[in-house]
C-alpha cells in the first residue's frame, strides 16, 4: 500500500500542476504579476508571467490531503506555514516586496514550524558536555530556524534560469524519497513524492525558453517545504549521518547561497543585496549557453542526491567514489572554459578542411 500511496501521491501532484499552469500564465497576465527584464542579472529578453508557484503549491497540497498517511501536529505546522510562505511570494511576484518583509515572513513561518514541534534534534548528545537542556533546547530551535531560512532563500537564488531551480528541487526531492524509504520514514516519503510530482508537472513550462516562472511564489515555497520535510524526516534522529544527507543532497544550493554570503560581505555589501555573482551567472558568462548550464548544475545536483543515497545505503568507502567523479567534472569544466576559443577555432578549422575536400572531390 506504500508503494501505491507514493505513486498516486505523485502522480496527482502531477496532472494538477500540469493542468492548472496555463490557467495560471493568463491570471498572471491579466494581473501584471510579470517579470520585465531591466537589469543585466535577467537572463531573458520578453516578459515573462510568474505566479508558476501557485500552481505548484496547489498541486503539493491536494496530493498531500488525499494521500498523506498521516497528518499529525507536525505537518499541521508545516503546512500552515507554507501557507504564509506562499502568500508572502504572491505578492511579492505582484507588487515586488522590500527584502525584509519576504524576510519577516519566513520568520513567521518558521517561528510556527518550530512551535508545531518540528526541531533539528541532533544536540540533544551535547547533554553529556554541558548539562544544561534548556540551553540545548533553544540552541537547537535556533539552528532550526537557520536552517528553514537558509535553505528557503538558498532555493529562491538559484532561480536564475529557466528550469534550474524546479530542476535541482525535483532531483533533490527523488533523492529524499529513496533515502525516506531507506531509514522506513514512508509517511515522509509520500510527501517528498508529492513534491517531485508537482516540480515536474511544471517543469515543461518552465525549461528554456520559459512559458511561465515559478517566482518567489514557487522559489520559496520549495526551498520551504524542502528544509521542513527534510527535517522531520531526518534531522529529528540523533546521529551524525541525519545531519550529512540533507546536507549533501541541497548541497548546490547551500554551496551558491554561503558563496553568496561571502562575496558580498567582502564587498561591504548587504547580504540580501542582488548580484551577478551565481554559480549559474559564472557559467553563462563563461561561455555557456543557458541549456548547458541547466544540464551541468541539474547534473552536479543528481551526483550529490546519489551520493547521499549511496551514502546511507552502502556506507562512506563507496559514495566517496561519486565525489571523486564530480571533482573530476569540475575539473573538466574549468579546463573547458579555459580553451573553449582555441577548441572552437580547432573545430572551425576541421569543417573548413572537410568543406576543401569535398569541393576538390
Amino acid at each position: 500500500m506504500n508503494e501505491y500511496y507514493l505513486i498516486f501521491s505523485f502522480a496527482l501532484a502531477y496532472f494538477i500542476t500540469f493542468g492548472l499552469v496555463p490557467i495560471v500564465r493568463v491570471l498572471a497576465f491579466k494581473l501584471n504579476a510579470v517579470d520585465v527584464p531591466k537589469d543585466e542579472r535577467r537572463m531573458h529578453k520578453k516578459p515573462i508571467p510568474r505566479w508558476g508557484g501557485v500552481a505548484i503549491y496547489a498541486g503539493f497540497l491536494i496530493s498531500v490531503a488525499c494521500f498523506a498517511p498521516v497528518i499529525d501536529e507536525r505537518l499541521i505546522g508545516i503546512l500552515i506555514g507554507s501557507v504564509i510562505i506562499v502568500i508572502v511570494g504572491i505578492f511579492d511576484d505582484k507588487y515586488a516586496l522590500p527584502a525584509w518583509v519576504k524576510l519577516l515572513g519566513q520568520c513567521v513561518a518558521a517561528i510556527i514550524v518550530i512551535a508545531f514541534g518540528v526541531r533539528i534534534n541532533a544536540f540533544n548528545g551535547l547533554w553529556a558536555f554541558t548539562g544544561n537542556l534548556a540551553f540545548i533546547k533553544w540552541f537547537s530551535m535556533a539552528v532550526t530556524f537557520v536552517w528553514i531560512i537558509g535553505v528557503t532563500n538558498a532555493i529562491n537564488l538559484i532561480d536564475g534560469l529557466d528550469g534550474l531551480a524546479v530542476s535541482v528541487s525535483g532531483i533533490s526531492s527523488f533523492a529524499l524519497i529513496f533515502i525516506s524509504i531507506l531509514t522506513n520514514r514512508y509517511d515522509v516519503a509520500v510527501l517528498f513524492a508529492s513534491v517531485a510530482g508537482a516540480c515536474m508537472g511544471f517543469r515543461p513550462y518552465n525549461v528554456y525558453p520559459a512559458k511561465i516562472f515559478m517566482g518567489d511564489s514557487g522559489a520559496l515555497f520549495l526551498g520551504y517545504i524542502l528544509s521542513t520535510l527534510s527535517i522531520d524526516a531526518f534531522l529529528q534522529g540523533y546521529s551524525a549521518m541525519s545531519i550529512i544527507v540533507p546536507i549533501i543532497v541541497l548541497a548546490l544550493p547551500i554551496f551558491d547561497t554561503s558563496f553568496a554570503i561571502v562575496r558580498r560581505l567582502y564587498r561591504r555589501q548587504g547580504i540580501m543585496s542582488a548580484d551577478r555573482g551565481h554559480l549559474h551567472h559564472r557559467l553563462v558568462d563563461g561561455g555557456f549557453t543557458q541549456k548547458e548550464t541547466v544540464s551541468i548544475m541539474s547534473t552536479f545536483s543528481a551526483l550529490l542526491s546519489i551520493t547521499a543515497v549511496i551514502l546511507v545505503a552502502k556506507g562512506f568507502n563507496r559514495a566517496i567514489v561519486l565525489v571523486g567523479a564530480m571533482a573530476v567534472m569540475a575539473f573538466c569544466i574549468k579546463l573547458y572554459r579555459e580553451n573553449k576559443e582555441i577548441a572552437k577555432k580547432y573545430i572551425e578549422s576541421l569543417e573548413t578542411n572537410r568543406g576543401d575536400e569535398n569541393g576538390e572531390n
